[in-house]
């Protein structure tokens, strides 16, 4: 297991010198951000984040938001095979820059989905939060504002300021589509760029659709243990593969996290490993890593992993704001170190204990 750290980039208040302080952690998985979603990524500038990494002491092994054009989910005929000529340019660039996973998801219009950033808990930390009877009653416009006013300014990757001028144009191009369709389309894709990644030795793990059902009618396909099935199924190649997202999953209180990463085993490209907690009536929130702060049991998780001989990265996800941090929602400096910390302790205890 290899402990990695999400950084957004030169723009990110956490820095990589900061990052490079917490014991354990050897690499940070980042993108370009500035890169229209559908264009090809320069080499230059994978290069330039590659070097400025690197010289920070870190690796630059995994790639986050290697973002799918809405072209492409929805299978618009008119520039959806540019786009994945595209997509496979960049997976060719960076399998050449050294990158293993690039980490992608497949879910119309909106990205992951709460309907605040900020909740406050009993001990004044704040942390990202989801109502679904509250999320019922908002219009999709209604719930992009209040994602965006939440923000801060911070620019978050899947609530970008252009999809709000054309959200009704996004809606629009799956009306009709339905779960069949998107499947299709999602096959479509990978018949594409698999072989590309079969050819330059990269990996591609798609993560869950956070939360793992439907939101504002658009279908939702990456949800579940059947249709992870389904999935590698679409295209068969140990290149084809998953990220495990804890807490993505973890939202459907069915789903037994430990029991997915037995099954799924060496197809799982990429961890995120995270806690949250249920409050019952559809309502969850981010906690702290700590399995007693949540209701997932991340020594169980950490466990199975052990079990299956992982060997790629893993990464803390979504963390509380803790100690007067201002910031990314989901993604300051302090408990996400404190969960890495956490996971690295439960990992050398597990190793130790299994000798």
């Amino acid at each position: 297991m290899r402990m990695s750290f999400r950084w957004f980039g030169p723009e990110d208040p956490v820095t990589l010198s900061r990052i490079r302080q917490i014991p354990g952690v050897e690499s940070v998985v980042a993108s370009l951000f500035h890169i229209p979603v559908g264009e090809a990524w320069p080499q230059a500038d994978i290069a330039a984040l590659k070097r400025q990494i690197t010289d920070a002491g870190l690796k630059l092994e995994v790639i986050e938001s290697l973002n799918i054009h809405e072209d492409i989910k929805a299978g618009s005929a008119a520039r959806r095979d540019e786009y994945i000529e595209n997509y496979q340019l960049t997976l060719r660039r960076l399998a050449a820059a050294g990158v293993e996973t690039v980490c992608y998801n497949f879910m119309p219009v909106f990205d992951w989905t709460r309907t605040s950033l900020h909740h406050r808990l009993a001990d004044d930390s704040s942390t990202m939060f989801f109502d679904g009877a509250a999320l019922s009653r908002m219009s999709p416009d209604e719930l992009f504002a209040r994602v965006r006013s939440e923000s801060g300014g911070v620019e978050l990757p899947g609530w970008e300021a252009e999809r709000l001028r054309e959200l009704r144009v996004c809606f629009e191009r799956y009306a009709g589509l339905g779960t069949e369709g998107l499947w299709q389309n999602l096959a479509y894709f990978l018949s594409a760029v698999i072989p590309v990644c079969e050819e330059v030795g990269i990996n591609m793990a798609i993560h869950p659709d956070d939360p793992p059902w439907p939101i504002f009618a658009l279908p939702r396909i990456i949800t579940g243990a059947e249709n992870l099935e389904r999935f590698l199924g679409l295209y068969e190649s140990p290149r084809n593969g998953l990220t495990l997202c804890a807490g993505s999953l973890g939202a459907n209180q069915q789903h037994s996290i430990p029991g997915f990463i037995r099954h799924f085993g060496s197809r799982i490209h990429f961890g995120h490993v995270r806690n949250l907690k249920h409050e019952g009536n559809g309502v969850f929130y981010e906690s702290a890593h700590l399995s007693s702060c949540g209701s997932l049991d991340l020594f169980a998780i950490m466990k199975a992993y052990h079990e299956i001989g992982y060997t790629g990265h893993i990464r803390p996800d979504h963390g509380r704001m803790i100690w007067g941090e201002q910031g990314r929602a989901g993604y300051g400096l302090y408990d996400r170190a404190l969960g890495a910390s956490y996971l690295l302790g439960l990992w050398e205890a597990i190793n130790k204990m299994s000798r």
